[in-house]
């Protein structure tokens, strides 16, 4: 596995975590598991059974600051299953100066499934963050995974006015992209008002399932139905793509788990489990 050069002349807190998850005979088991700093996994679940492992993902401090690094690596070996989440939303604190960073690795071997179900990350105004996930699939890997970004807490009145986030969602298949989506929030930028950017929303989402598969794609239009923000669904060359764009992130995890929960039983045959931590 790949690991990112740390330079310890900077400030704050690294932090690494490195996973494999296999099959071994008709159980999903960590089988690696390293940390270093402030990122931790429980105990895998199985209350699917033991062909599929649930795990959280656990950030101590709660939240992060500038200078903080975080780096994630998970290798999926060839036929293991397994979701992914977390218990709580991410921070990324306000920084009087330094950045900080969150990389996601993600590698999916064939025949392997890999559910990447985080809870929302939320910008506070002032911070500067990078936030990079990408995801490399084998021949016959299977995906579905989201990522929700909330710029300030306006149910705290507070606005996202300075700062910065540079954001990058990145799904290969056998070194071919998929879909690469990369975007970059400024402070008094246009993209935060303009029709063509948030249009002055707080809380924007998407969610990717790789499956070519456009029957899928009335049934989602029909069933995820916000209240206030605004939900889209487009097929893609080998892809699902939603969308959510609105101000609430409680409405942005309901469209995503509701879709989730039409595609999960159409495209990994399983019938909807949702994580227990949700509900907590």
């Amino acid at each position: 596995m790949s690991h990112t050069l740390i330079d310890e002349r900077d400030s704050g807190w690294r932090a690494n975590l490195n996973l494999v998850i296999e099959r071994r005979a008709a159980r999903a088991v960590i089988t690696h598991r390293s940390h270093c700093g402030p990122l931790r996994v429980q105990r895998p679940f199985y209350p699917e059974g033991d062909e599929l492992c649930h795990v959280y993902m656990l950030h101590p401090p709660g939240g992060v600051v500038g200078g903080d690094e975080l780096l994630i690596e998970l290798e999926m070996k060839a036929g293991a299953s397994a979701l992914f989440t977390t218990p709580a939303a991410g921070k990324f604190y306000r920084s009087g100066g330094p950045g900080a960073r969150q990389t996601q690795n993600l590698r999916v071997a064939a025949n392997a499934v890999l559910e990447w179900l985080p809870q929302e990350t939320i910008i506070y105004d002032g911070a500067r963050a990078e936030l990079g996930t990408r995801v490399e699939l084998a021949h016959g890997a299977r995906f579905i995974g989201w990522e929700i970004l909330c710029l300030g807490r306006p149910g705290s009145g507070e606005v996202f006015r300075h700062g910065g986030v540079r954001q990058r969602l990145e799904l290969w298949r056998e070194g071919r992209p998929l879909y690469i989506e990369r975007a970059r929030y400024e402070e008094n930028s246009a993209v935060l008002t303009a029709s063509w950017g948030l249009a002055g929303c707080s809380v924007s989402g998407t969610l990717l399932c790789v499956a070519d598969a456009g029957e899928y794609i009335d049934q989602l239009r029909e069933t995820v139905l916000p209240a206030a923000g605004l939900f889209s669904v487009t097929q893609l060359d080998g892809v699902i793509v939603c969308r959510y764009l609105g101000d609430h992130a409680e409405e942005a995890r309901w469209c995503f788990e509701t879709a989730w929960s039409v595609l999960r039983p159409a495209y990994l045959q399983r019938p909807v489990c949702t994580p227990r931590i949700w509900a907590t």
